[in-house]
């Protein structure tokens, strides 16, 4: 006997990729509603990994993460979800949701849905809750008596589409009835291609071979249509949901033989009847090639699960080999979501061509080469390169597959995150989004979420000012099933603040100069962080000038150089200085002028007893009423004074302890009769003045 096995047998496109999100959900645990897919037996396997099944909404927890499988589901059932708090990974297929969107729309607009397929079928269901007033029909003869027994309905447009697993001839049939039928009426082929692909090609084998063997759940509609079909052209017909089920007796006469199967039938399933053909009555296996004009689809082929892999004895070494052999070049063709290595042939500037070695031709899109913008593809690979990359999509009728580096390098990094996370790492990456929440910060292309709280930036202070800053943190939680991910990066601010602290205080010593960071100011000093350790800088040593507010010369932020004047380990306090010593005015003034030097000064207050005047910038010299003229006796230094004046003055008197300065002009205006160095009394006799040359608007009477 030789065995041919269909090329496009096995798991479609959506089913696979249904299986697969749920097999990536169910180590978080997940549920779907009723089986994810019509095959028991890989229900079954599902289960096993976590994949817990409900018959209704109201069965599943609240806040659980909850499947759809590729039939979809009714507009209703998303809603319930939502209120539930459920977290929803939908794998509906794209073909069923095209045809969600196509009776939305034809709703929306007034117009009547009819729907071809099975009414009881969950994928009908879940068409009819995405519109209103829908009508379901089996076959073409219910639609006539349909329309025979409601002529008034002639006038109300209508909108038909197709169950997936429709036979593609009925589509041509309905279309030829409805023309004749209805003048307002719009025809959707919302046939899946795969589904069509598959039935021609078992026509086909089922034409050419003595027997046919169908493999699926007898809760298969695709896989009971398949059979459906075998029957049309083959005169005997064998419907097996597993290998065991085959009475091989019955196949005594046959000397070629055809096996396909359904879109919800996995691989292993299919291996494991092909496997007891070769063992029990040494047929030859082999895989039936996909004619080029035939648009193929996706199948995968998975291995089986110990348990039931143990019920079929093994196979004999070169008869097992072979097979394996073919299955891998036919059954598990380039599958979405699949691994793949090839070699890079050119790049251009909107996509990179990969060799794969198969029928394919390989592409990876710009976009999915990296999450770095401002990297260019020839930074990353060259021509010539081996590159792993992860399948995005496979189009068997153009014979192309969609790539991804930037996805399959989003897997890996969910491991590097990980062990980042259980090794305390510190990271870095950019900030590339603010929310009410926190930030998001981008690290090898896993979004990492900083709550508020542990940005490090002050209470106040904006989110944004981290947009697009490189920033430091250390991962505290990951969720791999939710695809959560947090950190902190006021964690690493505390230790690398701390570790920096310790290393100040243990080379701290006076006079050392730093170079610190103004981090607040308050109304006697400013705040300075020298390396992890605050120190204060008083407001009498922020400037030779005198201040009233530290704002005067500082603002948060300032980096600027102070040194220490004294500090307390055990209190932790530090005194830091500002103004600079070489900057001290009285040493600026002692350095120009000597007692006796004449200098230019610019009177700057009057007071009833004598004048301040400006000698240099910061130093005052009081000139006593008595020693302003002689050309007459004045009572106020405003009659000969006015602020702002310049006037030539001498000094007569330096006290560097107290730090004063006594002038005269009169000394000037007679010098041989000029009045005593450093007159004390006034000659109405005032108390005696004591002035502060720091700061001569403070004046009192020794009295006071």
């Amino acid at each position: 006997m030789t065995v041919t096995v269909a090329a496009k047998a096995g798991f479609c496109y959506g089913v696979k990729r249904a299986v697969e999100i749920a097999e990536r959900e169910a180590p978080g645990g997940c549920w779907t509603l009723g089986e994810l897919i019509h095959n028991r037996r890989e229900t079954a396997r599902l289960e096993s990994l976590g994949v817990k099944k409900a018959d209704c909404v109201d069965d599943i927890p609240d806040g659980a993460t909850v499947v759809i499988r590729s039939h979809g589901e009714p507009d209703s059932v998303y809603e319930q979800l939502r209120e539930k708090g459920c977290r929803i990974a939908d794998a509906t297929c794209p073909n069923v949701e095209r045809i969600h969107k196509i009776v939305r729309g034809a709703s929306s607009r007034g117009r009547r849905v009819i729907i071809l397929g099975a009414a009881e079928h969950p994928e009908v269901r879940g068409i009819c809750g995405c519109c209103s007033d829908a009508l379901v029909f089996r076959n073409l003869e219910e639609i006539h008596e349909w329309i025979k027994i409601h002529p008034s309905e002639y006038e109300i447009p209508v909108t038909i589409v197709f169950q997936t697993t429709e036979i593609r001839e009925r589509l041509k049939k309905s279309a030829d009835l409805l023309k004749k039928e209805y003048t307002n009426h719009e025809l959707f082929d919302t046939i899946c291609e795969a589904t069509s692909s598959r039935q021609k090609e078992a026509e086909k084998l089922a034409a050419a071979c003595d027997a046919m063997i169908v493999v699926g759940d007898r809760s298969s509609a695709n896989s009971l249509r398949l059979a459906e079909i075998c029957e049309d052209t083959c005169r005997k017909v064998v419907f097996a949901e597993t290998a065991s089920e085959i009475d091989l007796s019955e196949l005594d006469d046959v000397i070629t033989l055809g096996v396909t199967a359904g879109a919800s039938t996995p691989a292993w399933i299919i291996k494991e009847v092909c496997s007891r053909m070769s063992e029990e009555i040494n047929a030859e296996v082999k895989i039936e090639e996909t004619a080029a004009e035939q648009p193929a689809v996706e199948t995968a082929a998975a291995e089986a699960p110990a348990e039931i892999a143990a019920e079929a004895p093994a196979a004999a070494p070169a008869a097992e080999e072979t097979f394996d052999e073919m299955l891998e070049k036919s059954i598990k063709t380039l599958t979405t979501g699949e691994k793949v290595t090839g070699i890079v042939e050119s790049i251009n500037a909107t996509e990179i061509t990969v060799d794969l070695g198969t029928k394919h031709s390989g592409y990876i899109p710009i976009s999915e080469l990296s999450d770095d913008p401002d990297l260019k593809p020839e930074d990353i690979v060259k021509v010539g390169d081996q590159i792993e990359t992860y399948v995005m999509r496979v189009s068997d009728v153009e014979g192309t597959v969609m790539l991804s580096k930037k996805r399959l390098d989003t897997v890996k990094n969910w491991d590097f995150i990980e062990q980042a996370r259980e090794n305390r790492d510190v990271l870095e990456g950019t900030v590339t989004e603010e929310n009410k929440g926190g930030v998001v910060v981008n690290i090898k292309g896993i979004r990492v979420f900083v709550p508020a709280s542990q940005t490090g930036l002050p209470k106040d202070a904006p989110m944004s000012e981290l947009l697009k800053q490189k920033v430091k943190l250390r991962v505290t939680e990951v969720n791999k099933a939710r695809r959560r991910v947090v950190g902190s990066i006021r964690a690493v601010q505390y230790e690398t603040r701390r570790a920096a602290a310790e290393k100040t205080w243990e080379e701290i010593e006076e006079g050392k100069k730093y170079n610190g960071v103004v981090k607040s100011l308050t109304s006697y000093g400013a705040f300075v962080d020298i390396g992890g350790v605050d120190g204060m800088v008083h407001v009498s040593e922020l400037s030779w000038k005198r201040i009233k507010n530290p704002a005067e010369v500082l603002k948060v932020g300032d980096e600027i150089e102070v040194y220490v004047i004294s500090f307390d380990r055990e209190k932790k306090k530090i005194s830091l200085g500002y103004r600079k010593p070489e900057d001290n005015p009285w040493v600026k003034f002692t350095s120009s002028f000597e007692l006796g030097s004449v200098a230019t000064v610019k009177i700057v207050k009057l007071m009833p007893f004598g004048a301040f005047a400006e000698i240099v910038p910061g130093v005052d010299g009081l000139i006593h009423v008595s020693q302003i003229t002689n050309e007459r006796r004045i009572g106020k230094p405003d009659e000969v004074l006015s602020e702002g004046q310049t006037v030539e003055a001498k000094i007569t008197n330096i006290d560097n302890e107290n730090k004063k300065v006594s002038l005269s002009i009169r000394a000037l205006m007679e010098p041989e009769a000029a009045a005593p160095a450093e007159p004390q009394e006034a000659d109405d006799g005032a108390d005696e003045v004591v002035y502060d040359t720091e700061h001569p608007t403070d004046f009192k009477t020794e009295e006071e």
